[in-house]
């Protein structure tokens, strides 16, 4: 309940009406507030560190906590296990950039397949019409020396 505000009941009422909860006095200092205080007040907790959003002392903090902090941070840094993970995120990026290297030559290779493949279509066409240009001479000539050997 707020310091300063009143609560005042309502004597006992025996009319015939029905029963009204009791009104709390509308002061100044009175008011209808929840249970938790307003968000720009809330403390929040951010990487194990409270800070607190607002208020008269809200932007205060102790250079002892910042300090602490940062000496966790330097012993978090030598941790054999943390160690070890920032090591697996390393390959882990390393091996990404051959995969990413390996997936470029390979869109290359087959670029240059297709492109081979093209040139090869073109000779088989042009040999295809080389080819039936010299059947079309082969069928004059052979008409040509139809009339030969009549004589014999």
């Amino acid at each position: 309940m707020p310091l300063f505000s009143a609560y005042h009941e309502e004597p006992p009422r025996t009319s015939n009406t029905f029963d009204q909860p009791p009104q709390r006095s509308r002061s100044i200092f009175s008011r209808n507030r929840s249970n938790s205080p307003p968000a720009s007040n809330r403390s929040s907790v951010t990487n194990g560190s409270s800070t607190r959003n607002g208020g008269l002392f809200g932007s205060l903090r102790s250079r002892s906590s910042d300090s602490s902090i940062e000496q966790t941070k330097r012993n978090m840094s030598r941790d054999p296990t943390i160690a070890a993970a920032r090591m697996k995120v390393a390959d882990a990026e390393a091996a990404e950039r051959a995969a990413d290297k390996a997936l470029v030559e390979a869109r290359s290779a087959v670029k240059s397949a297709r492109e081979h493949i093209k040139v090869l279509e073109n000779e088989v066409l042009e040999d295809a019409r080389r080819a039936k240009a010299k059947q079309a001479e082969a069928k004059n000539v052979s008409k040509s020396a139809k009339g030969l050997g009549r004589h014999g």
